[in-house]
């Protein structure tokens, strides 16, 4: 399928009043928007199929539902740090935010470099990135073991005193799936969250609270990864 083709197709679904739903209901408002859900661009990317040429040209047109196919048909390990850098300075909702750092950031080779490099970002959706990658690469990276995500807790930590509502947000999100790992991982999360509990912030209260909630609750359930390691 080529772009005008995606673009042509993308029309046929716009619906003006669902831009004015998602601004409302999801906060998600996108300059450029046709107004078509996430169900309806997935069907079409995955008749599309991963392209990652395709998906650059879509991104490039600065159609909002365009650029969110990208995020489904870009293949991750085609990613470079100037693709990201110039997609991640787009962002302006946690919508297309989430979508690239789960669907391209976090499976990519570049995942870590690009965690590392966003976290102390001073733009909103920037330094969200960083924290929605890092939750995604939990979930991405089956093979990692523990010192990698032990690595990112004092980035957590540091981050979660940032009382923006799409940045704490993703600080939780990632301290959560963390948690989730492994057992280990679990209780050094935990550890986390006790800490973050002694700050004064009120950011960082709500951060651990809410991870404290899930992650010590009877019968959550682990990833087990790596598998060698807790499934042997």
């Amino acid at each position: 399928m080529k772009k005008d083709e995606v673009i042509a197709r993308l029309n046929l679904l716009a619906d003006k009043e669902k831009v004015n739903f998602k601004k409302e209901k999801f906060a998600i408002e996108a300059p450029n928007s046709l107004g078509v859900y996430q169900a309806d661009l997935k069907l079409l990317a995955k008749e599309i199929g991963m392209n990652s040429d395709l998906g650059i040209e879509l991104f490039e047109t600065g159609l909002y539902e365009a650029q969110l196919i990208c995020s489904k048909t870009f293949r991750p390990k085609d990613l470079t740090i100037d693709l990201a850098e110039r997609w991640v300075a787009v962002f302006d909702n946690w919508e297309i935010c989430d979508s690239f750092s789960m669907g391209v950031f976090a499976k990519s080779p570049l995942a870590k470099t690009l965690i590392e490099r966003w976290k102390d970002r001073v733009p909103e959706f920037e330094r969200r990135a960083s924290f929605a990658t890092m939750a995604g690469y939990g979930l991405a990276d089956k093979k990692a073991e523990n010192d990698v995500f032990e690595a990112f807790f004092p980035w957590i930590i540091s981050a979660a005193t940032d009382e923006r509502n799409f940045v704490k947000k993703s600080v939780n999100w990632a301290l959560r799936n963390i948690g989730k790992r492994n057992v280990d991982l679990r209780d050094k999360a935990i550890e986390v969250s006790i800490q973050l509990l002694d700050m004064d912030s009120k950011s960082a209260t709500w951060i651990a609270k809410d991870a404290l909630r899930e992650l010590q609750q009877f019968g959550v359930k682990m990833q087990d990864h790596p598998r060698w390691m807790y499934r042997p």
